[in-house]
Order: C-alpha cells, then sequence, then structure tokens
C-alpha cells in the first residue's frame, strides 16, 4: 500500500511539475536549434502557397478544454469551387505539403504552443473545437492534460486507426502519465516519422473528420 503512495505521489509530481519543466526547456531548446529548418520551410511554403502565408492558425480546445490557437505550417491552399467552398483536403495538399506534413515537418511551429504553456510535447492531439459536443463523458476526459505534439495515440497508429481506439489511447495516457511513459513516446515517434509511419487514413489524404460516436 505504502508503495502504491510513493508511486502516485511520483507520477502527481511529475505531471504537475516536473512535465512542464521539461516541456519549456525542451521546446526552447528546439526553437533555437530548428530555427534555420523553421526558416527555410516558412519561405519554402510562402512560395508554394502564392505568397499566402506558411502558418496556419486554428482555435483548439486544450486543457479542461480551454480554447487557444495552434500554430502549424501551411499544408494546403485556400482554393475555393465556384460557389465559394473550399475545396476538399486531397486538391488543396500541394505536393510541398505533402512532404511537409509525410515527415512531420508541419508540428514544428507548435513548439511554440509548448513554450507558451497551451500546450505539452507529449499529450492527445488538439482537435477541432467543433467535435466538443461530439465525446462521450470518457472521452471528454482526453482534456484533463495539456493536448501534445505526440501521443499514446500517434505511436499507436496516428491517423491509420479508428477516432474511437484514438479516445481510447488518449484517456488511457490521461491515466497512466509518467516519465517512462513519455520517453517511450519521444522514441518510438521519432521512429515512427522516420519511417513514415500512418500519416493518413486509409483512402483519405490527410483524416477522416469526427463524427460523433454511433
Amino acid at each position: 500500500m505504502h508503495e502504491l503512495s510513493v508511486k502516485f505521489a511520483v507520477m502527481k509530481l511529475y505531471k504537475n511539475f516536473f512535465k512542464r519543466v521539461i516541456d519549456v526547456v525542451a521546446a526552447g531548446v528546439g526553437l533555437l536549434v530548428l530555427s534555420p529548418v523553421l526558416l527555410v520551410v516558412t519561405l519554402w511554403l510562402h512560395f508554394a502557397n502564392k505568397g499566402r502565408g506558411a502558418f496556419f492558425f486554428q482555435e483548439r480546445p486544450g486543457l479542461y478544454g480551454k480554447i487557444f490557437k495552434v500554430v502549424k505550417f501551411k499544408t494546403m491552399t485556400d482554393e475555393k469551387d465556384k460557389d465559394g467552398t473550399l475545396l476538399p483536403d486531397a486538391e488543396r495538399l500541394t505536393e510541398i505539403g505533402r512532404f511537409v506534413r509525410s515527415t512531420s515537418l508541419d508540428e514544428l511551429p507548435q513548439l511554440w504552443n509548448v513554450f507558451k504553456g497551451d500546450m505539452s510535447l507529449i499529450g492527445p492531439r488538439p482537435l477541432l473545437k467543433s467535435y466538443l459536443p461530439l465525446y462521450s463523458e470518457e472521452q471528454r476526459r482526453r482534456h484533463d492534460v495539456r493536448p501534445g505534439v505526440t501521443g499514446w495515440a500517434q505511436v499507436h497508429g496516428r491517423n491509420a486507426i479508428s477516432w474511437q481506439r484514438k479516445f481510447e489511447y488518449d484517456v488511457w495516457y490521461v491515466d497512466n502519465i509518467s516519465f517512462l511513459v513519455d520517453c517511450k513516446i519521444i522514441f518510438t515517434t521519432i521512429k515512427k516519422v522516420l519511417k513514415r509511419d500512418g500519416i493518413s487514413a486509409e483512402g483519405q489524404a490527410t483524416v477522416e473528420p469526427f463524427n460523433g460516436n454511433n
């Protein structure tokens, strides 16, 4: 019983203090070290997007559902059909954007969100604000921690698994946060990025939208 109490106290200390310290240090160092890469990709996408910017900003729910603006590299154009509706993702995804997405370079600007405290390096991915009313009570628990650049669901299939399975992995992470789990996620993420594994769902250019639980 005593061992369980100690283990719980260590996990709580990591979750509430050391995890944030690691995030700030790692994100700060990452932004400095990767600044040449960020600059090159920014210029590359700026011209690929015909001067309409290299960054994509969107409101996403964070810790406890608090809304923040996530920043990513813009991998799709703003092209619309004759009625003014955005074209499907597959038609707006540029070749350069496809490469940036497949190598996960599009996620690098989120280091700024991590540094600011909107996100963590590790946690459930920040999803669309419109999904909030669609979650079950259990699925909504994914917001009990800061969203992450990568997470437990990402190393278990990323966009190639069902939404229900993703949420199960997200909630598992909420209940099992630890330094060792985070280390495992980091190393597995690096491996998957190098293999370009699970970038999109089958038959989709990006990922199928979440339409609620059956």
